[in-house]
């Protein structure tokens, strides 16, 4: 475990808001979280749990501990885990009873990308529509993260945690996490409760491609490609991603800034025939999902600045630092946004970044 004070958070987050916390632990192994955090805990001080920073905005100094992973290292089997059997025994969408199941367990300090990556190119089927989607493993079980009609609760098996109080190691079932949009029960009741130190994914070796949502069969179309691989997907949505996200790198921001609202089937038909042209997703005979990012750019905002705060000119659902911007300016344009969707279309959208 390594401990460190006054510790700047400025390479902690992908906004890149340079604020500090009073304590920072960084937790290396499992038994390093069991042993450890138990006496972090009694600390008076209050305490968070973050991942790579990419879901974080910070509006100012963080007056407690920060507690991080660094817990790496990635396993495959062929049979189920005995110790993280969840016993939900769903079936991967679209995988047949007789495709070949395998199961990979990641640290949860392990890029999440990078786990795709490797997933794909030892022939590991399920994740790789969620490919280059910022963040550590932990955050994936913690956020459901989601992209191009996939959801990281679609595969989650098990996850290993460490009950942060008492340093009782536990293994959390998937059905337990009550995963919805963007949500779990770790950003709910949960919340500080509990220390990821791993996930288990149930992949497949038998590969069905999804390419119905976000333009992923016409890019392929464009490269010429009919009959695609794992690859193939992997370096489509690589390249959709890039082509209208900014690289945090250089324009610090924390991917889609808000969630995709979903409406009821009367409020959704009230608007579509006000807006004939309105994207939406099918969720079920009573809901429309509609994209935050349509209504933002339709309020005018696409492009649009609010001091060194502005929302991104190529992806309205994504909020970005131009330089040296202060956590309460981002804060200030997203009610601001919020605001004027409110107004227009009378919804309101929600943040998706996780604001302290």
């Amino acid at each position: 475990m390594k401990i460190y004070e006054n510790y700047s958070l400025l390479h902690n987050n992908t906004f890149g808001i340079d604020a500090k916390c009073r304590q920072f632990v960084e937790i290396e192994t499992s038994q390093e979280a069991a042993e450890k955090l138990p006496f972090v805990a009694k600390s008076t001080l209050p305490l968070i749990v973050i991942g790579g920073g990419s879901n974080l905005l910070l509006t100012k100094d963080y007056e407690g501990i920060v507690v991080h992973s660094a817990i790496k290292g990635v396993s495959v089997s062929y049979e189920e885990p005995e110790t993280n059997a969840s016993g939900t025994g769903a079936a991967l969408p679209g995988v047949t009873s007789e495709a070949g199941t395998v199961f990979l367990t990641a640290g949860s300090g392990e890029c999440f990308d990078d786990v795709i990556a490797m997933a794909v190119s030892l022939g590991y089927y399920g994740l790789e529509n969620l490919s280059i989607i910022p963040g550590d493993v932990g955050a994936s079980a913690v956020q459901n993260i989601g992209a191009y009609g996939v959801e990281a609760k679609d595969f989650i098996h098990s996850i290993d945690a460490v009950e942060i109080a008492t340093g009782k190691k536990v293994v959390i079932k998937n059905e337990e996490c009550e995963y919805g949009y963007r949500q779990s029960r770790f950003k709910k009741e949960w919340k500080g409760k509990y220390f990821v130190t791993s996930v288990t994914y149930r992949l497949s070796t038998e590969f069905v491609p999804h390419v119905e949502y976000g333009g992923i069969r016409k890019a392929l179309e464009e490269r010429g490609i009919s009959e695609p691989s794992a690859q193939d997907i992997r370096d489509t949505i690589i390249a959709i991603r890039n082509a209208k996200l900014p690289d945090p790198k250089v324009l610090g921001n924390g991917g889609s800034f808000f969630m995709n609202p979903v409406v009821s089937r009367e409020k959704f038909e009230m608007l579509l025939a006000e807006y004939p042209a309105m994207p939406h997703y099918h969720v079920d005979e009573d809901h429309e999902k509609i994209p935050a990012g349509w209504m933002i750019e339709q309020c005018g905002w696409k492009g649009k600045s609010l001091g060194k705060a502005a929302v991104h000119d190529k992806q309205a659902l994504v909020l970005v630092n131009l330089g040296g911007a202060k956590g309460e300016e981002i804060v200030a344009l997203c009610e601001k946004v919020r605001e004027d969707v409110l107004k227009k279309f009378g919804i309101d959208i929600h943040p998706e970044v996780n604001i302290i």
